[in-house]
């Protein structure tokens, strides 16, 4: 046996003194969009502390605690607080909860974060569906040995956000009436915010936003054959040619704001799958 399914069981034989089921959905709740946590019917909470080879939460906003329940009578386990790449752990040390939740039963992955909008016809405060995304992190989890009974060498990555779940948020947004974007997420390595340079070439090469976390949390889940459904709450507008100083406070209150929205469509989604 690898070392990484040695390090997974290890984990697991922890879990399993908790809970024996099985969790069909896995969701990560990304900066100041943790209220998630009050839809589901919590039975069981593990602080990542516990856990035998989970890195801990770094970042204000992040509670560092993986959930156990249940939303509309499907069993989902979430992440409340995720790791980022400029927190200084490795790529594999990023998803190594997404390989764990894959052994827990984990078919449906939900994953969310909070961004910069730079697409002109996006607003502060926006949701948007990710429809794909682009890695300029400088690193992917999937360099060094493959590990076989994971994935494959090369998994392809033509559709990295389900269609089927993206056309299921439409409808559940349009339901309810909530208005979203759809769009492209590009993911830099941060923790800095970009400049107006950077944020013109962002937009030049594709990217509706800017964030720092979820690709490769996406690249793990699609190597193991999950289908992931991502969102993003556009925390600020990051138009060069009126770009102003934003602090964290602000992008937090911001994501807490519209975490709501996005909220009601994760649950509804979870409850249709």
């Amino acid at each position: 046996m690898s070392s990484l399914l040695t390090m997974i069981n290890e984990t697991l034989e922890v879990i399993r003194k908790k809970t024996t089921k099985e969790y069909e959905v896995g969701i990560v709740l990304g900066t100041g969009l943790g209220g998630l946590v009050r839809e589901i019917e919590v039975e069981h909470e593990i602080e990542y502390g516990e856990l035998p080879h989970f890195p801990l939460s770094t970042v204000e906003s992040h509670q560092g605690k993986l959930i156990f329940g249940k939303i509309g009578g499907k069993h989902v386990v979430a992440m409340q607080g995720r790791f980022h790449y400029y927190e200084g752990y490795t790529m594999q040390q990023i998803t190594y909860p997404i390989r764990v939740m894959k052994f827990l039963g984990v078919k449906t992955l939900l994953v969310s974060n909070a961004c910069g909008g730079m697409n002109p016809i996006y607003r502060r405060g926006d949701v948007m569906i990710m429809q794909d995304h682009i890695n300029l992190l400088g690193d992917n989890p999937l360099i060094g040995k493959n590990e076989d009974e994971l994935g494959p060498r090369f998994p392809d990555m033509s559709e990295p956000y389900n269609l089927e779940l993206i056309k299921l948020a439409e409808e559940v947004a349009l339901e309810n009436k909530i208005k979203v974007q759809k769009g492209v997420y590009v993911a830099v390595p941060g923790p800095n915010l970009e400049t107006k340079a950077e944020y013109r070439f962002l937009r030049n090469i594709g990217a509706d936003v800017v964030g720092m976390s979820t690709v490769p949390e996406n690249i793990v889940a699609n190597h193991m054959g999950m289908k992931v459904l991502g969102f993003s709450i556009i925390t600020d507008e990051c138009f060069p040619e009126s770009l102003r100083a934003v602090d964290v406070q602000e992008i937090i209150a911001t994501a807490m704001g519209a975490e709501p929205k996005m909220t009601l469509i994760m649950k509804e989604v979870i409850k249709k799958l």
